[in-house]
């Protein structure tokens, strides 16, 4: 089991902490956070965990816990749910908000024990989960980014931040330490005897002696897994670094000067480590460079570790780019263009373009054919970007060739989301919902999943679009989603948004399912 911060900060704490009280059969209520305007300390999903005689968690900086405390007392003995305004817009005029924002908070009074131990054993488990409120404010658990229509609020949840750390002295030993009291979860291996066991006097759970080069313990690296080698030992570093760097971790670091770590690399690429491989080691380790005592060196290689953590959650929306494939035939459509025929007071063209509305941060590619000047027309004034593709006739996979060739001067593109231009109902929601499963970093594609056909859209990750530039034909990304071994997603799609128009037969049959 993962160590449990004082704070109850992350969202497992405050799960198993609720858990154990329905255990107990001790009465108690789930706070959740809702929405935030302006500076608050917590972000939407933030928990608090309170009973009949204590709480765990907290939801902001100490200037309304107490009274949503009192409030989650009293939901539980009446059996109501509250929903509560603290801040700017609140009737607690007595409680204003130092920051001058406003949080809304959710208090669920004995929320669904089923719902509860299954989100505190996903995320215990090493694996996102979402906590869903339905319209009657009940708590559920649900897959991540999965759309119900009876969905109030949704918050998806990752594992806690793992720190695997490799080493030997008090270098090793100090991390181990600030990490556990930080509640994150630690896996500590040590090449020493002693060490283990001044590890273990300390009360460290998750601990192992290193006895052979090369028998190294099994990885179990995940994506919200940092490793750290501790120590100088040439016989031990390359064979641990070339395994972490065989895993998923999003951070890897390395004690010692830039001297030692030049000469580091220089091992590595001897042991035929990949160049992009070793770029991916932090050496020296820690923001502060040459300290020399074991708890300012722990400080900050955690410190580092964070920053990193940090900068990986807040980029996702920002490096991801739309693609619209809008350069069809409509060979098979009897009068005229599919896209520009009228569908629910506009064409069908502009219903998919008009999704950029809603999604205007992102960089939007559409690819046209040739002799598309009114589509071009409508997409610019739906604020696309318009390409044309000269090869259409070699089949759809052209076209997202050229909007992938495109992107290939913008490096900092992490994800693509796929649209197409027959397909008039797809909802912000569903993009949405496909963005948050994305934050997973185990997800490398997400497919639409419509009574068990894939389609889009669909979203693929940037390690995908070499493959995505290859394919021919009418081939799409459906063929590369399915080479994808580990890391394809599905997500729900309804039959009413799956629709997409090839004749005036669907067309009629959309506008008839419209209005049933």
């Amino acid at each position: 089991m993962a160590a449990m911060a004082m704070t109850g900060e992350h969202p497992q704490d405050v799960l198993g902490r609720i858990a154990k009280w329905q255990a107990e059969d001790r009465p108690c209520a789930l706070v959740i956070i809702t929405n935030t305007e302006g500076g608050a300390v917590r972000a939407p999903g933030a928990l608090l965990a309170v009973s009949e005689a204590s709480s765990f968690g907290y939801i902001s900086g100490g200037c309304i816990d107490a009274d949503v405390i009192l409030q989650a007392r009293q939901s539980v003995q009446d059996k109501k749910s509250r929903s509560l305004r603290y801040g700017a817009g609140s009737p607690f005029v007595d409680l204003p908000l130092p920051c001058g924002g406003a949080i809304d908070v959710l208090i669920a009074p004995n929320p669904n024990m089923d719902a509860i131990e299954t989100l505190f054993q996903a995320l215990e488990t090493r694996t996102s989960i979402a906590l869903t409120i339905d319209r009657d404010t009940k708590v559920q658990a649900t897959t991540p980014g999965e759309t119900s229509p009876d969905a109030l609020h949704s918050f998806t949840y990752s594992p806690k931040l793992r720190l695997r750390i490799a080493g030997r002295g008090a270098d090793a030993l100090a991390l181990a330490k600030i990490g556990d009291a930080a509640g994150y979860s630690v896996r500590l291996q040590l090449l020493d005897g002693d060490d283990v066991e001044d590890a273990r006097r300390a009360k460290l759970q998750n601990v192992e002696q290193l006895t052979t080069a090369s028998g190294l313990p099994n990885l179990d690296d995940d994506p919200w897994t940092a490793f750290v080698l501790l120590f100088h030992d040439h016989d031990w570093e390359v064979p641990l670094l070339k395994q972490a760097l065989s895993g998923p971790a999003f951070y890897i670091g390395a004690v010692g000067s830039a001297r030692t770590h030049s000469i580091r690399c220089e091992a590595l690429r001897a042991a035929n480590g990949a160049e992009h491989d070793i770029a991916r080691i932090h050496g020296p380790v820690g923001l502060v460079p040459s300290l020399r005592d074991a708890s300012a060196i722990a400080l900050s290689t955690l410190a580092e570790i964070i920053q990193v953590a940090s900068q990986r959650d807040q980029a996702k929306h920002a490096q991801t780019a739309l693609i619209l494939l809008a350069a069809g035939a409509s060979s098979r459509y009897e009068n005229g263009d599919k896209l520009l025929a009228e569908y629910r007071g506009k064409s069908v063209l502009e219903h998919v373009a008009s999704l950029r509305m809603d999604l205007t941060s992102m960089p939007a590619i559409a690819v046209t054919g040739p002799d598309n000047a009114e589509r071009m027309t409508r997409l610019k004034a739906s604020r696309w970007t318009v390409l044309e593709n000269l090869e259409t006739k070699t089949g759809q996979a052209s076209s997202l060739k050229c909007a992938l060739d495109h992107l290939a001067a913008a490096p900092d593109i992490d994800q693509v989301i796929i649209l197409l231009g027959d397909m008039p109902n797809v909802s912000a929601r569903h993009i949405q919902d496909m963005l948050t499963l994305a934050r997973d970093p185990s997800v490398e594609a997400i497919m639409s999943d419509c009574a068990g056909v894939l389609s889009p859209p669909a979203l693929f990750k940037r390690s995908h679009f070499e493959a995505l530039s290859g394919v021919s034909g009418d081939r799409g990304a459906k063929s590369i989603f399915l080479d994808i071994e580990h890391g394809g997603r599905t997500l729900k799609l309804s039959a009413h948004e799956a629709i997409d128009i090839d004749c005036e037969a669907d067309l009629s049959g959309a506008l008839e399912t419209e209005h049933a």
